[in-house]
């Protein structure tokens, strides 16, 4: 049984005029042989959750620096919720699916330990442009070669800033939003950083006095204005509250609050790292090392340092500049 084109018949059939068909993929820089059994953004998919680096995001900081409790999200728990949401919108709008899924899962594989101060660190050491979704697309084309369709590479690249060329690409970008400003509320309130009722009350009643009421908004709003349409975006309305909530949680979660105090402390431990790794490159692993010559010193240390988890970079601050108890 010809497996593969059997699903694309069933996408041709099912999903939305608007939808992308695997089909038609612009295909991968390096061509590999057909599979068979899965289509092609199922093994793009594969290959993400393979990979070292989706492995790496389970001890990334998502907002809270190394936190006692188990039940702070991670820099992969947030991958996983985003999947999840854009998964319910993705079947709703009759999008693909698997495509939706693969950049899902890849879109912060470039991701910086200690979230976005990390993200600081490397635009000041290394390039005032430095970005995790361009160390996304470097770590999937160069860094681990997975050599992912095209399709998929634009959707990671785009995640942050739009202009993605599917509407699956785009989808990406309303559900990483709908997922990081609905769980670090959460993370927020349990870590007593504020209080449900320090919300605007206008928030709460425009979308939900819940975790899960405010989810449910945003993406039915999505569905609702987007379905058999050429776009994707939620009601204007819903959109207007999302963007207060958003800026509610900049000014009361991430500038300035308890929650962001080591922050500073992390972003002097990573530079200390990167500039030390500059001057000797010769203590970076072999892997990076054989690259140095051919990328330059600073490219290689920033590569190194991106990929690092939170407690890595602890352990090798540690290790060079704290001494250790005389064993005798």
């Amino acid at each position: 049984m010809d497996i593969v084109n059997h699903m694309y018949e069933i996408e041709r059939l099912t999903l939305s005029p608007y939808a992308f068909l695997t089909e038609n993929t612009r295909g991968r820089d390096y061509p590999i042989s057909p599979d068979g059994l899965r289509g092609e953004f199922q093994r793009d998919r594969d290959r993400i959750l393979h990979s070292k680096s989706f492995r790496r995001l389970m001890h990334k900081t998502q907002v809270f620096l190394s936190p006692e409790h188990d039940h702070y999200r991670t820099r992969l728990t947030h991958t996983l919720e985003v999947n999840q949401i854009a998964n319910t919108m993705a079947k709703a709008l009759r999008l693909n699916t698997d495509l939706c899924e693969a950049i899902a899962l890849g879109h912060d594989l470039g991701h910086t330990p200690f979230g976005h101060a990390g993200e600081r660190v490397l635009r000041r050491c290394f390039d005032p442009s430095f970005s995790h979704y361009d160390q996304s697309i470097r770590v999937v084309e160069k860094l681990e070669k997975l050599n992912l369709t095209w399709e998929v590479r634009d959707g990671i690249q785009h995640h942050t800033t739009g202009g993605a060329s599917t509407l699956e690409g785009q989808l990406i970008l309303i559900a990483d939003h709908i997922a990081f400003i609905n769980h670090d509320i959460d993370d927020a309130i349990r870590a007593g950083i504020i209080k449900q009722d320090e919300i605007p009350k206008p928030l709460l009643d425009g979308l939900g006095d819940t975790h899960g009421k405010r989810i449910q908004t945003m993406v039915s709003s999505v569905i609702n204005e987007s379905f058999d349409k050429p776009f994707v975006r939620m009601d204007e309305e819903t959109q207007y509250l999302t963007d207060r909530m958003q800026e509610f949680l900049f000014a009361n979660v991430y500038l300035g609050s308890a929650a962001k105090t080591e922050e500073s402390k992390a972003e002097n431990m990573l530079e200390t790292l990167f500039r030390h790794f500059e001057d000797h490159p010769e203590l970076l692993p072999d892997e990076y090392f054989e690259r140095v010559g051919e990328e330059g010193v600073a490219r290689t240390v920033c590569d190194y340092i991106s990929g690092m988890t939170d407690r890595y970079a602890v352990n090798q601050f540690n290790k060079l500049f704290i001494p250790e108890s005389w064993k005798g």
